[in-house]
């Protein structure tokens, strides 16, 4: 299967949010154990600083019980944004619970990290349709979140990267019905998003 590619545009910010690029979270990787699939999309732009995300998603029973930034927010509700500059042996992930609790760190692999500082943390903005305390509601629910995320903290150069090397993910390991899925298809036997050899293109417009 073809690796996928988006052209990424340049925009003023989340109000031009009809120009942004668009996509779906919608690859069940691994359908045999893990078949559910709740309604997941995505739209990317920058504005010249940092990478612009929207995420909106309709689920059944979302949950959140994480509220402390690098906890194990992939066992909530939670979409997962992972990237990194083509020939680097670094890659980044965002992941966010549906409150907006967040976890980043800088990786070689899973097992070979280095977690945000609170200071960096910062720098990620982070807005969720749902208010920050936990959530477990028992019936299907839309919620969306918006990211910004700066160059300067995923680059070693400065501006705008012409190319990045990206996933979006789905997930929810410890919610009423697990879950995973991915933008790019994740080729492995078993779930495992920390698999940058499978990401797929981002083209970045000046």
């Amino acid at each position: 299967m073809k690796t996928k590619s988006l052209k990424v545009p340049r925009v003023s910010g989340f109000e031009d949010l009809a120009l942004f690029a668009k996509g779906a979270v919608d690859t069940v990787c691994w359908p045999d154990g893990f078949p559910y699939k709740p309604e997941v999309r995505f739209a990317i732009a920058h504005d010249g600083r940092a990478l612009l995300i929207r995420f909106d998603v309709v689920e059944d029973n979302p949950r959140a019980v994480t509220t402390v930034n690098n906890g194990p927010v992939w066992e909530d509700s939670c979409v997962e944004f992972f990237v990194k500059e083509p020939g680097s042996p670094y890659y980044f992930n965002f992941e966010t619970n549906c409150i907006g609790t967040g976890l980043a760190a800088r990786r070689t692999c899973r097992e070979d990290f280095s977690h945000f500082d609170e200071e960096r943390m910062a720098q990620v903005v982070r807005r969720s349709s749902f208010p920050k305390e936990p959530v477990d509601i028992r019936e299907k629910t839309a919620w969306s979140l918006e990211l910004e995320i700066p160059f300067s903290l995923i680059c070693e150069g400065e501006g705008v990267p012409e190319r990045l090397l990206a996933n979006f993910y789905k997930c929810g390991d410890k919610t009423a019905v697990t879950h995973f899925l991915s933008w790019n298809p994740v080729r492995v036997s078993n779930p495992d998003f920390h698999r940058p050899e499978f990401f797929g293109e981002l083209i970045l417009k000046p």
